[in-house]
């Protein structure tokens, strides 16, 4: 399916020169003079190589369409994640490449969404949020302001975040599976 560049979206699958790229970034750049741009950043689902791409707003590319499937995270094994789906009880198995910046969130029969172009994984969506445990966290320094005042805290699965000062080391906390960002206090 056509459609214009500047629609591309993060998470899309498209074909360009050929091959089939997932989308990672986009980004719409209007310079002082002349026309807007899209930058955008992207991986081929092939080779595992990442690029930068740039079209003129106005270009079209041609976006494949994906369908979604619900799996459920089994096990690790070597350099790869082990998938099963709830229904048929199939296996498929994924690099951990696919997750990126996300595989440290996976849990134990966590439910994921797999984007499939032709049957051919193209994509990994874990659940929004998370609850983890502080393991370690810096203590309060006397004379913050509570209002926008953040400390550093390591979580159990070995990610950073900041979190807010009445937290402490042995909590459990919600953050986002996005970028590690505090959201709650775990009830």
């Amino acid at each position: 399916m056509k459609q214009q560049a500047n629609l591309i979206r993060a998470g899309q699958v498209i074909e360009h020169d050929g091959r089939r790229w997932s989308v990672l970034k986009q980004q719409i750049i209007t310079p002082g003079k002349g026309g807007a741009f899209i930058q955008v950043e992207m991986r081929d689902l092939t080779s595992g190589n990442k690029t930068n791409e740039r079209w003129r707003t106005a270009d079209t590319v041609e976006r494949l369409m994906t369908e979604d499937k619900d799996y459920t995270y089994s096990y690790e094994d070597g350099d790869n994640i082990v998938l099963m789906d709830p229904e048929t009880f199939e296996q498929v198995v994924l690099h951990k490449d696919f997750f990126g910046d996300q595989l440290p969130f996976l849990q134990d029969n966590m439910a994921l969404n797999v984007k499939l172009v032709e049957g051919d994984p193209v994509g990994v969506s874990l659940p929004p949020n998370v609850t983890l445990e502080i393991v370690e966290a810096d203590p309060v320094v006397k004379g913050q302001t509570a209002s926008s005042s953040y400390k550093p805290a390591l979580l159990s699965n070995g990610v950073k975040t900041m979190v807010p000062p009445f937290i402490e080391a042995g909590e459990k906390v919600v953050v986002r599976t996005e970028d590690a960002s505090y959201v709650e206090r775990a009830k």
